[in-house]
């Protein structure tokens, strides 16, 4: 079940990549010469690692797009988006970027100031409002609460 449900979040990010760079491409080839296509920059969200994106990566190169798959540090917001933004200064054409889970307020942040980056692609991932910040809870009652669970008691062990 697990293995049928990943295979059906790469065909729903290969999908929604291809679509949103069909959208910028065409809008970049009003900009740029020769029409080449964005490079598309896949961001891993935490308890991941790049090589999640392998198929994708494969199936958006054979559709003709440069794909960079780098590795999230995981360390914090700030530095990891940093980071991303960092990769995003050495690429000089159009870029959509696309993220799954934290991986979304990265590519929100990282985005800024960079003018090529024509699409932000969020799957099952955060999208922060512009200034909201991810480590802050919500609003009070905005989440039902949950019965809250017994801890387990620890039971001492005594040697015989």
């Amino acid at each position: 079940m697990r293995i049928f449900q990943f295979r059906r979040l790469l065909a729903v990010v290969a999908i929604a990549v291809l679509t949103v760079a069909g959208a910028a491409s065409a809008q970049a080839q009003t900009t740029t010469e020769g029409g080449t296509k964005p490079t598309v920059v896949l961001v891993h969200g935490a308890f991941a690692d790049a090589s999640g994106f392998d198929q994708v990566i494969g199936l958006l190169q054979r559709a003709g797009f440069p794909v960079i798959a780098p590795a999230n540090p995981l360390r914090d917001t700030t530095g990891d988006a940093t980071y991303v933004s960092s990769i995003l200064d050495t690429i000089t054409g159009p870029v959509i970027l696309a993220a799954h889970s934290y991986g979304g307020v990265v590519i929100t942040n990282a985005a800024r100031g960079h003018d090529n980056v024509k699409a932000l692609v969020y799957l099952g991932a955060f999208a922060p409002d512009e200034g909201e910040r991810s480590s802050r809870p919500p609003p009070s009652g905005s989440w039902p609460s949950a019965p809250a669970a017994r801890s387990p008691r620890s039971t001492p062990r005594t040697s015989s």
